[in-house]
């Protein structure tokens, strides 16, 4: 049997084991034995087809890793992390003690309580600096 053949059976079975898998890891080694089947168009020697497959595999194993953290880097808060830093405003009076107290900030009323265990009155503008919970934790501004 031909050596190319080979290569497209073990680049065949990588894509299937990709398919099974959540990383996209295994992919690079079929691209790997994909390079290593090209190589063997021009020469029969299997260590020669076989560091083409470990290098090229391995580079682009370490070069889209790279790639894919710079792209897909998110420095923006999400979800509720993004109301931190923004305002609004005491809607019921905030009191420790009771624990009660409600925020309205973009239109969303918020369970709230002070940074510092203070008493905030309804209609003071507040800023959010953390959320824990179901709750914003504000102080005033």
């Amino acid at each position: 049997m031909a050596m190319w053949k080979i290569w497209v059976i073990a680049a065949g079975l990588f894509l299937i084991l990709e398919s099974i898998t959540t990383g996209f890891l295994v992919f690079w080694f079929a691209v790997g034995c994909v390079l290593a089947m090209i190589i063997s168009f021009f020469t029969e020697n299997l260590i020669i087809q076989g560091t083409t497959f470990i290098i090229s595999s391995t580079i682009l194993i370490f070069a889209t890793r790279k790639m894919a953290n710079f792209f897909l880097k998110n420095d923006k808060p999400n979800g509720v992390n993004s109301l931190v830093g923004k305002t609004g405003k005491v809607t019921v009076d905030i009191v420790p003690i009771d624990g009660q107290g409600q925020i309205k900030t973009g239109g969303e009323t918020w369970s709230a309580i002070s940074e510092d265990e203070s008493n905030i009155e309804k209609g003071t503008e507040v800023i959010i600096t953390n959320i824990i919970g179901v709750k914003a934790v504000v102080k005033p501004k």
